[in-house]
């Protein structure tokens, strides 16, 4: 029987998975509307005439990795326990699952005046979740789970689930328009303006800080703010890059894996920004964010990371939270300039508007999940250590 201690990280992604459809699905939740008909009426309507590829291979690709994971999840979890024909029943409960939540989602659909129920899209998003279930018990097959299994068991230490699906979210994050690249975690102006909405006409308004004045920005630029100096910009990278390598030194102990952990980390940040601004602006203009502040905070950053190669796990987890602490300052300083407010509207629109919600979430809500995992861990094995200690004869 194999090692079961080592539990599955595709539940809780699979789980988190199935949030981000419903909300890429329902996005942007507004002028909710009942048009009559019954909500799985589109489900015998004619087929639709015209349909671009793009629409076709985003139904096929967006649950795909919803059957991948949860299959990957009920294979995990009857490993080595000898069930008999348990990946086809993997890859059917998985397909299902995703066909029941396409169902759901285009039902709901119908009440939204910027979507449109499409029977189309149900069978692409089924079609999708049944070719990842069927990878999935591939993989199996072909004992790449076992393989995945010693392999973690080997590099990761034993409660590394909640960092693995950090870790796996943060290159999806960085896809999400950003002041700063690398910049997540930036809600000081979101939560200011839903508090002026919230205060309008109550006397607590007056409490929030006023407004930058229109018209007196630098250089003209009539934003009322100072752009972000490249200082700020240099050191903003340098955290960006920490922040997630030190999260991996918490759960790598070994001082050759984290320095290839580092270098893969590097390639996962450098391709999500240039899939990012390639799908802002076009692939020409795709290496327009590696400026120079940017190239000097990715080399600093590097350097400081395999500076730290050697350093304890404790050390690790407690240089994380300091981090953390002035990053989230620093970023939420940041002022929000005509080019972020043009990368937002080019996802809010056409396209991307189904990805546009699902990313800026990630995006902004990334760095304090890691925040919570850490002060949680750290208190468990504060914990942990204390009722040790209290069970030691003569303690």
């Amino acid at each position: 029987m194999s090692d079961n201690r080592h539990k599955t990280s595709a539940w809780p992604l699979g789980g988190m998975y199935v949030v981000l459809v419903v909300y890429a699905s329902l996005y942007p939740f507004e002028g909710w509307r009942d048009q009559g008909p019954l909500p799985l009426g589109f489900v015998l309507a004619p087929w639709p005439q015209y349909w671009t590829a793009f629409d076709l291979w985003a139904n096929v690709l967006g649950y795909a990795p919803l059957g991948f994971l949860l299959a990957l999840g009920a294979l995990r979890t009857r490993q080595g326990e000898g069930v008999v024909g348990w990946a086809g029943w993997a890859v059917g409960g998985a397909t299902l699952a995703g066909c029941l939540l396409s169902l759901l989602m285009e039902s709901m659909q119908a009440y939204l005046p910027l979507r449109v129920a499409s029977n189309v899209d149900w069978v692409l998003n089924t079609g999708g979740a049944w070719l990842g279930a069927l990878a999935a018990a591939l993989l199996e097959r072909l004992g790449a789970l076992d393989r995945w299994g010693r392999f973690r068991a080997r590099w990761f230490v034993l409660e590394a689930r909640g960092a693995l699906v950090l870790l796996a979210l943060w290159p999806c994050a960085l896809l999400a328009p950003s002041a700063v690249p690398l910049g997540l975690g930036q809600v000081y102006e979101q939560t200011e303006s839903g508090l002026r909405s919230l205060l309008q006409g109550t006397p607590w308004l007056g409490w929030l800080p006023p407004l930058p004045t229109v018209g007196t920005g630098v250089a003209g630029n009539g934003l009322g703010v100072a752009p972000l100096a490249p200082l700020m910009v240099w050191a903003c990278v340098v955290l960006g890059v920490l922040i997630p390598c030190l999260l991996g030194y918490c759960v790598i102990r070994a001082f050759k894996r984290r320095a290839l952990f580092v270098l893969a980390l590097l390639a996962a940040a450098l391709g999500a920004n240039l899939l990012s601004a390639a799908m802002s602006y076009s692939p020409v203009h795709a290496w327009t964010w590696l400026n120079t502040p940017v190239q000097a905070g990715l080399v600093l950053a590097t350097v400081f990371a395999l500076l730290l190669l050697r350093v304890p796990v404790r050390v690790a987890a407690a240089l994380l939270l300091v981090l953390l602490g002035v990053f989230l300052s620093l970023i939420n300083h940041a002022p929000t300039g005509p080019y972020y407010a043009h990368n937002l509207q080019v996802w809010e629109q056409g396209r991307f508007i189904r990805f546009h919600g699902v990313t800026i979430w990630l995006a902004r809500l990334w760095p304090y999940a890691v925040l919570a995992y850490v002060l949680m861990r750290v208190w468990r094995e504060r914990r942990e250590w204390q009722d040790s200690r209290h069970g030691m004869p003569g303690a």
